[in-house]
């Protein structure tokens, strides 16, 4: 379909397919509120002319699009108080609370953890993913708790990244799930990719999906949720979220995958990364951190 980087020929597959749909599929990495910005503003165009958002494509359409220049944004240190769990020359170990994004995005360029270790570690932070993402090796959800590995230099950096990909980092959640499951314990292999209908969402078993497990057991089961323990042997974006869902469990919370309505006060999923465990990169032993339960949780088990 991609003729060069920026002009597309439409399929027959895509005919009838909305303009910033279409695009959309071409550029997972942007929203849907990006793309129709491009649009609005005059930077794609279909057969030489200027569209609107509404455009539906036809076969054979020849479509322009224009990517503007991205803006420099200059991510800048902010004095904003760490849970931190273990910390020495090398890495930093956080425990990141609700409603923390971990690195600067569209939307959210200050407030973030990365803004908050930059204050705290100065310039002892490495430098791999750039200067949005110095030290993070690794991401939780915004709404999700729990146990984050920072990185102080590249030689770090690379160490546990290597662990991740070849999964032998151990990475341990508590979470509740709305109903009873049936099994004491399990596993969920799937893939899991982009949603083809809302790119917003993650789903299972979609066209170049990646591998994903999650090992599963219950602890304790109320009359209408599940307190359970999740073990990832990867690590894809929400993936205990998307693999709960899909047995038709979600989490407790998670409007996303699971119902617009709760009878809690949540804000978002009960998920809480409690355990991360990997080989130190300089000493080369195992070590392994806990997370402490947030405030919120416990007091929901109480209530429960």
């Amino acid at each position: 379909m991609k003729q060069n980087p920026n002009i597309f020929t439409v399929e027959k597959e895509y005919d009838g397919t909305r303009i910033d749909k279409f695009l959309s599929n071409l550029y997972p990495e942007k929203s849907r509120n990006t793309i129709q910005k491009y649009i609005k503003d005059g930077n794609v165009l279909v057969n030489s002319q200027i569209i609107k958002s509404n455009y539906k494509c036809k076969t054979g359409d020849k479509i322009y699009c224009d990517e503007p220049e991205p803006v420099e944004v200059e991510i800048v240190p902010e004095d904003i108080p760490l849970d931190i769990i273990y910390e020495d020359q090398d890495i930093l170990i956080v425990n990141k609370p609700k409603g923390m994004v971990v690195h600067p995005a569209p939307g959210h360029y200050s407030g973030t953890l990365v803004n908050a270790i930059m204050f705290h570690c100065k310039d002892d932070l490495s430098g791999i993913n750039g200067e949005i993402r110095p030290g993070i090796v690794h991401r939780i959800d915004m709404d999700t708790t729990g146990s984050l590995i920072v990185c102080k230099n590249d030689y770090a950096h690379n160490k546990i990244a290597e662990q991740i990909k070849d999964h032998s980092i151990s990475r341990i959640y508590k979470g509740i799930v709305i109903g009873n499951i049936k099994e004491d314990e399990g596993v969920i292999e799937t893939t899991i990719g982009r949603n083809p209908n809302d790119r917003k969402k993650m789903a299972i078993n979609v066209k170049n999906g990646k591998e994903a497990i999650t090992h599963y057991k219950v602890i304790k089961r109320f009359e209408k949720y599940t307190y359970m323990e999740f073990k990832l042997e990867t690590g894809r974006t929400h993936q205990i979220r998307v693999h709960m869902a899909s047995l038709g469990h979600p989490l407790l919370g998670d409007a996303v995958y699971g119902p617009n309505k709760c009878q809690f006060k949540l804000q978002g999923q009960t998920l809480h990364a409690q355990t991360i465990g990997f080989i130190h990169p300089t000493t080369g032993e195992y070590v392994e951190f806990n997370a402490p339960l947030p405030y919120y949780f416990e007091h929901l088990l109480e209530i429960l």
